[in-house]
């Protein structure tokens, strides 16, 4: 089985507990327990961002210690509070070095699971208008469409993967959308928006063929969902 969830926003390292806002407390224990009820040791977990408050990658091995205990493969790709994430080079390395063989790093490619192609990027604001956020929407669109093309090219049916919203308060960031309609992807989660008014805005549902689902921790009541 493939489940994803995102946005656990782990903080062994750091002195920045998600316990001070309203609906979050425990929550380290709350994801452990409903990860481990759900998700069995042969399954895979996508994490789509927002993974760790470290600042830097060699701060993070109490919150990778974390997640390499739970059960599964996990994959996990970049959120916009993820400031530790650097080159998939120097994480690679980093990763067999201190033994985390279950975790692996989703950033320019993809992977094959069962007979579904895990794909996905960071994605940007469904908003950006400024030059500089443009140039960074433009770099996440390619890196989009290199995770995607070689999982068409190698046969499998891919699923997206993003951490922020493609769609958000009825507006779409067309950029993000067009590769997703270009490539007839069917499915499509991310995180980012946060449950509450916010979550209110988020789209979950079908547009044009695809069906979006939001999958941020406090959302999805802390525990993984499948992606079938």
């Amino acid at each position: 089985m493939i489940y994803t969830i995102a946005d656990l926003h782990l903080s062994f390292n750091a002195d920045k507990s998600m316990e001070v806002f309203r609906g979050w407390e425990n929550y380290t224990e709350r994801i452990k327990q409903n990860w481990q009820r759900v998700v069995e040791p042969e399954d895979t977990v996508i994490i789509a961002g927002d993974i760790s408050w470290a600042m830097k990658l060699n701060e993070i091995n109490k919150d990778f210690e974390f997640i390499q205990a739970l059960n599964g493969k996990k994959i996990i790709l970049k959120g916009n509070h993820d400031y530790w994430w650097t080159t998939k080079s120097k994480m690679d390395k980093y990763l067999v070095e201190n033994g985390f063989d279950s975790i692996k790093i989703l950033h320019n490619n993809y992977f094959a699971v069962e007979d579904t192609a895990i794909c996905g990027t960071r994605g940007w604001f469904y908003d950006a208008e400024k030059d500089e956020d443009m140039l960074i929407l433009k770099r996440e669109v390619g890196r989009l469409r290199m995770s995607i093309e070689p999982a068409l090219k190698d046969g499998y049916d891919p699923v997206v993967f993003l951490h922020y919203p493609p769609i958000y308060n009825n507006i779409e960031c067309s950029e993000i959308m067009n590769v997703l309609r270009e490539y007839n992807i069917k499915k499509c989660f991310y995180g980012h928006v946060h449950e509450g008014n916010a979550a209110k805005k988020a789209f979950n549902g079908e547009k044009d063929g695809i069906k979006f689902r939001l999958i941020a921790c406090d959302y999805i009541k802390f525990t993984p969902v499948s992606i079938k």
